[in-house]
């Protein structure tokens, strides 16, 4: 994770994503302009409810799943700029109680567009960006071929218009991507979220046979469309798993990019492993299935209601090939749009993609609350803590990454605090987190933990700051330490000492280890803790020293300190200390 680029950051004010059976659920996201884009051919538009604001935070990425940073991110006439790790924050956004659109665009990408319903708690998105590379060069005035390695292929006949309606001739680029619907990150790049109107002006659900994304440019780089009047054949490949379930005839749907559903909009034939059809106009096009659907929300958590942040969920149709995954939000929380009628295999897995739980659930004829999911075979780690910044103030807008198993997920920080429960792999207890001030570009870079530490403390985003302790007695102020540090391993070379001194304060740890883990006042390989507050030592305490790394000169040392003590007048009190210091021998 990288530090923030100011020159390029942008805010004027995020999960739920889930995919074509399990439609992402977070309420809060729509446009406003009912226009119908050029080809829809004059459906009802979706009831998308009423007006409402939400806050959003996400993560734009590559197709190598690494962040990609000045991406601008909208959400209706709301706008913000990705950060180094290709976050953004976007606050009291207006969006729709049954749809949110977000739109991400970036020099060199296909535009990435998606929609949820936002949920109450802060909407957690991803989105994935495909580059949009030239696939080939055409003329106009003549028939052109234009075919993908995977057989995806476009025939024209020659005819295009530009944004303005004018005829157009000269060269065509032409920027062809196919979505097979065996992709793992088919629900993070489709645009959308498989929510649909039918001819009859009905909402659906749909379920993908292949998407196709085409555009046009001319000499100019101008945008540019089949002229009116003209058609393009296009096919697109079965996926060999969907060959056996693959119908004879199915529903072309476009997608509309102002409204931010799919529209029906032709039909394609199955021929020679192929779906074939004609389209009028380009944009995103799809071979879908569709269904009658209702809205579902639940709630992943344990036995003793603990939510669990970012669980990947898998929702599976009787006879499906492909799941729809999702994420739940901070709070536990899916929601989205599932087949009506039908009974669906529910799956959760852990940080590092382990399925942990399964069961079913539905069927469901109505819009339905489901309540808590408790998963008896699984328990929440709660990882907590402050961030604050260059002032040691607490941060007023600004996330906490967490890089974990095959995940990287973020929470919001709420001035300063943060909370949230995962699901801990059973073989993998190391992580690394990361605190980030919005607002000032400013943050803690990686630091390492494990899922023993339960509160990482108060840690500091503050660039200028590279290394720090902070020391919290009971609920007292908090004592942060930025100057005159020092961290140096022992001539036995088994032992290490950390320490700091001005005229005014001190901080003086003894550790009786260099190996990471977990230790005692008491143990063989006891640490000692002495700050500017009287400890005694001859009485019992519950201090535990987690060391989590302990580098090379020039590395970090880094330890969090938590438990009780006795001081020297006989009072109990509570300590809670984040240490982050470099080792200068």
């Amino acid at each position: 994770m990288n530090m923030l680029n100011k020159n390029f950051k942008l805010i004027l004010s995020l999960m739920v994503v889930l995919g074509t059976v399990f439609m992402s659920c977070n309420p809060d996201e729509g446009v406003d302009t009912p226009n119908i884009p050029d080809g829809n051919s004059g459906n009802s538009q979706l009831d998308l409810g009423a007006t409402i604001q939400r806050d959003f935070m996400g993560r734009i990425v590559d197709e190598n799943n690494l962040p990609i940073e000045n991406t601008v991110v909208s959400i209706g006439s709301e706008i913000a700029s990705t950060d180094a790790n290709g976050m953004f924050i976007i606050k009291n956004a207006s969006v729709k109680e049954k749809q949110a659109y977000i739109i991400a665009d970036k020099a060199g990408y296909f535009k990435g567009m998606r929609t949820v319903i936002p949920t109450q708690e802060n909407n957690m998105i991803k989105i994935m960006l495909v580059q949009d590379n030239v696939t080939a060069t055409i003329s106009s005035g003549s028939v052109s071929d234009v075919q993908l390695p995977n057989g995806s292929k476009v025939t024209f006949d020659g005819s295009f218009k530009d944004d303005n309606g004018n005829a157009y001739t000269g060269n065509i680029d032409v920027k062809m991507y196919y979505l097979d619907p065996s992709n793992p990150d088919n629900n993070i790049i489709m645009p959308g979220s498989l929510q649909a109107v039918n001819q009859g002006g009905e909402a659906r659900v749909l379920e993908s046979y292949g998407m196709l994304n085409v555009e046009l440019r001319g000499d100019s780089g101008q945008e540019l469309n089949i002229a009116d009047g003209h058609f393009a054949d296009i096919e697109m490949p079965v996926d060999p798993a969907q060959t056996g379930v693959a119908p004879a005839t199915i529903p072309l749907w476009h997608f509309d990019e102002v409204n931010g559903y799919w529209v029906e909009d032709g039909i394609a034939t199955l021929i020679g492993g192929k779906y074939v059809g004609e389209v009028s106009h380009f944009s995103w096009w799809n071979c879908d299935a569709q269904f009658p659907t209702v809205t579902l929300c639940l709630t992943m958590e344990d036995v003793s209601g603990v939510p669990f942040s970012n669980m990947r969920v898998e929702l599976w149709r009787s006879g499906a090939t492909y799941p729809r995954t999702g994420f739940s939000n901070g709070s536990g929380e899916i929601c989205g749009l599932i087949p009506a009628n039908e009974t669906l295999a529910l799956k959760a897995f852990d940080q590092c993609g382990v399925e942990t739980y399964s069961t079913t659930i539905g069927p469901f004829s109505v819009d339905t609350n489901y309540g808590g999911i408790a998963m008896s075979t699984v328990s929440a780690i709660n990882i907590s803590g402050n961030l604050v910044d260059c002032a040691n103030a607490n941060v007023a807008n600004g996330y906490i990454a967490i890089d974990y198993g095959n995940n990287y997920s973020s929470v919001a920080v709420t001035n300063g605090s943060f909370s949230f429960n995962i699901l801990e792999c059973s073989a993998l207890t190391d992580y690394t987190l990361e605190g980030v001030d919005f607002d000032t570009f400013q943050t803690t870079t990686e630091l390492p933990f494990n899922s023993s530490v339960t509160n990482v403390g108060n840690i500091i985003a503050c660039t200028a700051v590279t290394e720090y302790i902070s020391v919290q007695v009971d609920n007292d102020p908090v004592d942060y330490y930025i100057i005159n540090l020092s961290g140096s391993l022992n001539s036995g070379g088994n032992s290490f000492q950390i320490g700091h001194q001005t005229n005014t304060t001190s901080f003086i740890l003894l550790g009786g280890g260099v190996t990471p883990g977990v230790y005692t006042t008491n143990g063989a390989s006891s640490f000692i803790l002495e700050v500017g507050i009287d400890i005694d030592h001859s009485e019992p305490n519950t201090l535990q020293f987690n060391l989590t790394n302990f580098g090379a000169v020039g590395d970090y040392i880094d330890v969090t300190i938590s438990g009780d003590f006795t001081d020297n007048n006989g009072v109990v009190r509570s300590v809670l200390a984040s240490i982050h210091v470099l080792r200068d021998s």
